[in-house]
């Protein structure tokens, strides 16, 4: 029988290589990138406490989410999102992640989500009524205040706006707690300043709950199903805390990004902004008119093959594994990368320009290269959600504002999602 190997590990010209380039772009990606390019599609990291496989490519992709899934864990008890987010349906397997998922769907399914576009719209005009005629604006700000105000009306059926100023820091720094750290190298260490938070974030879950089960009313949004579905308070508030924390924070990232790649792209914007007033005109966007805007749906997908939100899957061995003559051991992390695979040569032209007109109508990308919402039977809940928000509330900023992006250099921060940092400023002019 034939021995196999652990994954290589970078030594030398390949570490030294990771180190360059993170210094250079101050971001872990650029780090993981070096080492995929001189490493190949499997390797090991090995730093004191925090040694991952890291796969990249279509087979790794449908190895872990399809073919070989019941080989891998999501929970991994040492991580931080499962401290944060307890039972939530992010981190359990198994039976336990399929009940609630089946619970959940009836609020994130695509019928559901058609019913939400005109809160959609009622929060996106909630945000942009406060801007002036003129101004310069921190779209990262401005979207995390939309993605926020439309997901507490359409799943809790809750009007954010009073409470988004008080509820602000605490929900920052829950984003913190999350994002990849020097906790991924000394898991034990102390991290003082979140407790506080979460206790904040917890308060303000369980009053929500509180009043929906005293009050009754709608059943049909997260909330009401949820409220319904299980008599735990904790359980709900595990529920209500993931989808609040993945959901508007991946919607910030994507439409941050869109907004920035379309000022670095005058003519893109404005073939955007031309088919926006050609099909909408002045009316509000509904289900029908934005299912027609075909090019902006094109710079939504081609900016998520970029920057995807869900940067990277990560798993726990369940058992010792054999992947590509290789042998991964029980009990080690495993990282499959959506980022990377997303912009390998092999499979797209230039891959790390920004080219809309990849996804133009009839155009097929190879299987498992374009995961910007997972794939297989865990893939992402919301992604109906998130495609349906991101046309309507970009179409309804291009119907009510002019955007000029100064010239401004932003660099790929590893948060909770993929963020631009220090932010997108953009100067404002409201159309006439």
């Amino acid at each position: 029988m034939m021995s196999l190997s652990a994954p290589p590990i970078p030594t030398g010209p390949a570490g030294l290589s990771a180190l360059r380039a993170l210094l250079e772009e101050r971001n872990l990606m650029a780090a993981l990138s070096a080492l995929h390019k001189q490493m190949g599609n499997i390797f090991q990291i090995t730093l004191p406490g925090f040694n991952p496989v890291v796969m990249v490519g279509p087979e790794a992709n449908r190895f872990v989410l399809v073919s070989g899934r019941e080989n891998f864990l999501w929970r991994n008890e040492t991580d931080p999102v499962t401290a944060l987010l307890q039972r939530g349906v992010l981190v359990v397997d198994g039976a336990e992640h399929s009940e609630m998922r089946h619970t959940m769907n009836p609020s994130l399914h695509k019928q559901a989500v058609a019913s939400y576009v005109e809160a959609m719209v009622a929060a996106t005009d909630q945000v942009l009524d406060k801007w002036p005629a003129e101004d310069e604006r921190d779209m990262l700000v401005e979207m995390r205040k939309v993605a926020l105000l439309v997901l507490m009306q359409t799943m809790f059926h809750v009007d954010f706006e009073n409470d988004l100023h008080r509820m602000w820091k605490p929900l920052m720094k829950n984003l913190k707690f999350i994002s990849p750290g020097l906790w991924l190298i000394w898991g034990g260490m102390p991290r003082p300043g979140y407790q506080r938070a979460r206790q904040q974030m917890d308060q303000y879950l369980h009053e929500m709950i509180t009043t929906r089960r005293s009050q009754g009313g709608a059943n049909n949004d997260l909330l009401g199903l949820l409220v319904e579905s299980y008599e735990d308070d904790e359980l709900v508030r595990d529920q209500l805390l993931t989808m609040l924390i993945a959901g508007h924070d991946t919607s910030t990232s994507l439409l941050t990004w869109v907004l920035n790649l379309i000022g670095q792209h005058p003519l893109v914007y404005e073939r955007m902004r031309a088919e926006v007033d050609q099909i909408l005109g002045v009316k509000a966007p509904n289900l029908e008119n934005i299912g027609k805007l075909d090019y902006l749906d094109q710079v939504v997908k081609e900016t998520l093959r970029l920057y995807p939100p869900i940067h990277l899957g990560a798993r726990v061995a369940a058992q010792d594994i054999d992947f590509q003559g290789h042998r991964i051991q029980a009990g080690a992390r495993v990282i499959y990368s959506i980022y990377l695979t997303q912009r390998m040569e092999a499979y797209w032209d230039q891959p790390d320009s920004f080219n809309p007109d990849r996804f133009e109508a009839g155009k097929k990308q190879v299987p498992y290269t374009y995961l910007p919402f997972g794939g297989g039977p865990r893939n992402c809940i919301g992604f109906a959600f998130t495609q349906i928000e991101a046309k309507v509330v970009l179409a309804r900023i291009l119907q009510r504002f002019d955007l000029h992006r100064p010239n401004q250099k932003v660099h790929l921060h590893m948060g909770a999602t993929l963020e631009p940092r220090p932010g997108v400023k953009m100067q404002i002019q409201a159309r006439k």
